[in-house]
């Protein structure tokens, strides 16, 4: 084993974490730079996963020997903007306080993956039989794509995991199933013209209206048909306009008006039968609405995110190695969207599972308990005892 690598608590290496900026704005260089001396220090080697402009890096490492069939670590370096009510301490310093440690990412997920790179000694110094891989990531907080790269590689250069757990904040209990995220941006494009004088024109708002309305009405039909698992909370597919804006004035057809728009779906959910209701009642729109008066008008969606679901998995392996690990004798059902829906649509067994409450995630003073850190750090532990077995 190398001499010259750093020893760090847990606490100590959540700390440094925190201490980088990395929201999604923003870069992730700087942590990755620092994580890579870091197991550089231990002997491990890493590979590293840009992003096209070059300012965001995913990095991928191996603990153990080469091959096949090991478990893949997954957690994410990003995090959500400090934005709205105020802190009351440096979001990007690490606070203990009261049984808590507060800072920005705390939970959500730089908690997981101090302790994952904490315990990189104790995986090495167990000789161990299985390989244990360490993939940190960005944007998953917008896009989940940022893991892409490096699971493409799987089973060519990489080596093909036979199971994956990442390590989002639920409490250590196992999800096996997770809704899926599509947003999007539709834009209504009208003609101006004085209110007065309705027929020259489209009016831009009226029709977005119509087409919120159609939302409202798909996203009722997904309520009435609700959730045969029984497991989520929402029980049903959800659907949600979030920003709209558009227009000049009051006495002027609105020339556009744009809408942001998201749906999250059941692991169940046909993937094309939102998008296709959703183009009946734009077509409809166009022609009665928009276009009534003439060929004013058009509308358009772009599809700016689309994160796949997880779906349940029986009996895979990923699935019983983490409720040994956890000490649970159930799964659950999560209702926010992870990246672990890009590993399993890679073939890779997945769940979800990692200490900490979701519900001190986006929020100001985040924190994750010291508790829920050592019970993080019991699970890595046993992790490692079975890869030596």
């Amino acid at each position: 084993m190398p001499v010259n690598g750093e020893r760090l608590s847990p606490l100590e290496m959540l700390a440094r974490l925190v201490a980088f900026d990395t929201e999604s704005d923003t870069s992730n260089t700087a942590l990755i730079d620092m994580v890579g001396a870091y197991l550089d220090g231990w002997g491990v080697p890493t590979r590293r996963f840009p992003n096209a402009a070059g300012d965001k890096v995913a990095l991928f490492a191996t603990l153990g020997p080469a091959g096949d069939g090991g478990v893949v670590l997954s957690g994410h370096t990003d995090v959500v903007p400090v934005t709205g009510p105020p802190w009351t301490s440096d979001p990007f310093r690490l606070r203990v306080e009261g049984g808590r440690a507060y800072g920005r990412g705390a939970v959500d997920m730089k908690g997981f993956c101090a302790l994952a790179l904490a315990l990189v000694p104790d995986m090495l110094a167990a000789g161990l039989t299985r390989p244990i891989h360490l993939l940190l990531s960005y944007d998953e907080e917008t896009t989940c794509l940022g893991s892409m790269d490096a699971i493409a590689r799987f089973g060519e250069d990489l080596p093909r995991p036979g199971a994956c757990i990442v390590g989002e904040p639920t409490g250590l209990d196992v999800a096996d199933a997770h809704k899926s995220i599509v947003t999007c941006l539709t834009t209504v494009h009208g003609r101006e013209a004085h209110s007065s004088r309705p027929e020259l024109g489209a009016n831009a708002v009226s029709a977005a209206c119509d087409l919120v309305a159609s939302l409202n009405r798909i996203a009722d039909r997904m309520i009435e048909r609700g959730d045969a698992s029984g497991r989520f909370d929402p029980p049903a597919t959800t659907i949600h306009v979030g920003t709209i804006r558009g227009g000049t004035a009051r006495n002027i057809l609105a020339r556009e008006c744009r809408f942001h728009w998201e749906y999250r779906g059941l692991p169940d959910l046909d993937p094309g039968e939102i998008p296709r209701l959703f183009a009946g009642a734009v077509a409809e729109v166009t022609a009665l609405r928009l276009n009534r008066y003439g060929a004013f008008g058009r509308i358009d969606t772009l599809e700016e995110v689309d994160i796949p679901g997880l779906a349940p998995d029986p009996g895979s392996e990923a699935e019983r190695l983490a409720l040994r690990l956890a000490g649970r004798n159930r799964t659950v059902a999560m209702p926010f969207a992870t990246e672990a829906g890009r590993f399993q649509a890679a073939g890779i067994p997945t769940v979800v599972c990692g200490p900490g409450d979701i519900a001190q995630a986006h929020q100001p003073d985040e924190f994750i308990t010291l508790e829920a850190l050592a019970d993080g750090e019991r699970f890595i532990r046993r992790l490692i005892a079975e890869c030596a077995a």
